[in-house]
């Protein structure tokens, strides 16, 4: 039985990781690098320490300034976001208010650190519908290691089976399975490749159409 949801935030109940797509090759460009759409796309999820090994493999550059990368993307996807307002992904509201009904426990896993986080969730108003907030800053390794699910399985009082994972990217999903969360898909930038629809416990259009799997 199913007793909690794990959210991922990015891409999946916010509409955000269209930026995310857009901000990564920016400011790789502002340091002299150039990103493809593709290797953009990998970045989802992403999690320390991976993300910085990646980037410096992709680019074949040992000397890679993440952190000064990282934090320049930062700014200017901060700009944007103030400029363009946050879009909740379709059906957020509906499955959360269903899921409130059923009493099934709503917790958030995110690869956002908890200040952000916190700040999008209030500022979309979806902040008051979970009992626990779990960022990637909590544990020692991001996402597609197991540790964010199974640190908030731990704080739901939960067994991994006993929950259900929704993201949309493959990072996150690895991360979910890799826990022993059932995951469900909804993908944002990109339909799942074979191999990663053998882990998935299904996989949906948006967020209302999880409803199918309580009913």
């Amino acid at each position: 039985m199913i007793k909690a949801v794990i959210f991922d935030m990015d891409g999946t109940l916010i509409d955000t990781e269209k930026y995310y797509r857009i901000f990564w090759p920016k400011a790789l460009a502002h340091f002299g690098y150039e990103m493809s759409d593709e290797q953009a796309l990998s970045m989802r999820s992403l999690g320390c320490p991976y993300a910085p090994k990646h980037l410096k493999e992709m680019f074949h550059d040992p000397n890679l300034d993440y952190d000064a990368i990282r934090a320049y993307r930062k700014k200017i996807m901060e700009e944007a976001l103030q400029k363009n307002g946050i879009e909740l992904k379709k059906g957020a509201i509906e499955l959360l208010e269903f899921l409130k009904t059923k009493k099934i426990k709503r917790a958030i896993a995110t690869a956002t650190d908890e200040e952000r986080a916190t700040r999008y969730l209030k500022q979309i108003g979806l902040y008051p519908y979970f009992d626990k907030i779990i960022c990637a800053t909590m544990v020692k390794s991001g996402k597609p290691s197991p540790d964010i699910y199974q640190y908030a399985c731990r704080q739901l009082e939960l067994m991994p089976q006993e929950c259900m994972a929704v993201e949309d990217s493959p990072n996150g999903v690895m991360s979910a399975y890799r826990a022993g969360c059932k995951v469900v898909l909804v993908p944002d930038q990109s339909e799942p490749e074979e191999e990663l629809k053998d882990k998935l416990y299904g996989c949906v259009e948006s967020l209302d159409k999880i409803e199918q799997y309580f009913l």
